[in-house]
């Protein structure tokens, strides 16, 4: 496969994308969590169309479904490559402006409308390999979205790769652009017999030549504290006190259970929001570990934490609910190993030694590898993500469509 001649158009379409707002909003019941998701959406079944995949649509809940039809007589297994539109409530992603640093030099890269937001070399080791690379950052004021825009712009230039070199021999590919992820809830409306693949492969990771074939297992925990309110002014030996005791719990957690404080294979509990007043108070959660085992022995831990505070309150309740999130993909990819070891084999063909790995968090693929459909995540290049010092490199998407490209084609050698 030669790339030496193409026009790579990754970068042009990750630019155009970033700049269209599409955070998600975990606070909304509807599906896509927020219209402006759909904008983009419009704008890539209409780039899908132009570039000749004509069954391209988008369904009622911001999902993007399209075929790049096989062009082999062999029966291929039906692959799908998949990335999420939304960017993260985390940090703005209103009036997105990338800046392209050309032939990064090594230094710290002070962001142009907000000097103190500063990328610094010694901070990011992965700068490192990035010397002389063009590098794309936002300009100091929202996040950039790469996470996961890149991985978007990276499936976009390989359809378009493929499109224009029909020597490269592939069976169906099935293409999937989901919104919500960054809320947990890129899988949900996924129709997987609509989609009718057999695997698939998420573009969603960092460093290049990554491979993450294990995510941790999540669920989420709401903790309700019910206080015993009373007039301030009369409140002596009588008021509990639903905020201080919400406080005492969250205090009372391990300081080697925090994200702050793990990991690589480490486990934590993380309060992500405290809503409410004196009466009541709501904690909300999330747990992680790498499994099943260990999360539920943290959420056991952090049921006895709140029940030893509360027994000090005796005229107080709670209430502890979990809900179950995603698992750790490992369970079913181990069931299919080739799907693993023909990604690392695309990535070596880039040129690039593959490093297989965990991820401290999660995919759509963590839940689609439950839903029927095994699918590891492929680094798309993108770093700092959820803050406005994220970054990625020109260089990696490039070698990212070149992998996707290399991937399509082994999967055609290898079938009968």
């Amino acid at each position: 496969m030669n790339f030496s001649n193409y026009n790579f158009t990754v970068t042009d379409r990750f630019v155009r994308y970033a700049k269209i707002d599409t955070q998600s909003d975990p606070t909304s019941p509807t599906c896509p969590s927020t219209e402006k998701q759909k904008n983009l959406a419009k704008v890539l079944v209409e780039e899908l169309k132009a570039i000749g995949i004509n069954d391209a649509a988008m369904d009622e809940h911001g999902y993007i479904y399209a075929t790049l039809p096989s062009n082999t007589t062999k029966k291929v297994q039906t692959i799908c490559f998949c990335s999420h539109m939304d960017t993260s409530p985390d940090c703005s992603g209103t009036n997105v402006n990338p800046v392209i640093h050309k032939k990064y030099d090594g230094k710290d890269i002070v962001l142009p409308n907000d000097s103190t937001q500063i990328i610094k070399f010694s901070e990011h080791p992965a700068l490192k390999a990035q010397v002389g690379n063009d590098i794309v950052t936002a300009d100091g004021t929202t996040l950039l979205g790469a996470d996961n825009k890149a991985g978007v712009a990276e499936i976009m230039d390989a359809v378009n790769y493929l499109m224009k070199h029909p020597e490269v021999k592939h069976g169906d590919i099935r293409i999937l652009f989901t919104p919500d992820e960054e809320i947990g809830r890129g899988a949900d409306k996924v129709d997987v017999k609509k989609l009718n693949a057999s695997f698939g492969y998420t573009m969603d990771g960092e460093t290049v030549g990554h491979l993450e074939n294990e995510t941790f297992s999540a669920d989420a925990v709401s903790l309700i504290i019910k206080g015993f309110p009373t007039h301030p002014g009369f409140a002596k030996n009588k008021m509990q006190h639903s905020i201080k005791i919400a406080a005492e719990i969250v205090g009372k957690i391990p300081t080697n259970k925090t994200p702050e404080t793990t990991e690589k294979m480490e486990p934590f509990m993380h309060p992500t929001a405290i809503n409410g007043g004196l009466e009541q108070v709501e904690i909300k959660w999330i747990i992680r570990a790498f499994d099943n085992p260990t999360l539920l022995a943290l959420e056991e831990e952090l049921r006895q934490i709140a029940v030893s505070v509360l027994s000090k309150y005796t005229k107080c309740s709670y209430e502890f609910k979990v809900t179950e999130q995603y698992r750790n993909m490992r369970e079913v990819l181990d069931k299919h190993p080739e799907v693993v070891n023909y990604a690392m084999e695309a990535i070596k063909r880039t040129g690039i030694t593959p490093i297989l790995s965990s991820i401290r968090g999660g995919t759509d693929g963590s839940r689609l590898s439950f839903m029927g459909l095994p699918c590891p995540n492929i680094y798309a290049g993108e770093h700092a993500f959820h803050s406005k010092q994220e970054w990625v490199s020109v260089q990696d998407m490039q070698k990212a469509v070149e992998t996707i490209v290399h991937l399509v084609n082994i999967w055609e050698e290898k079938a009968d």
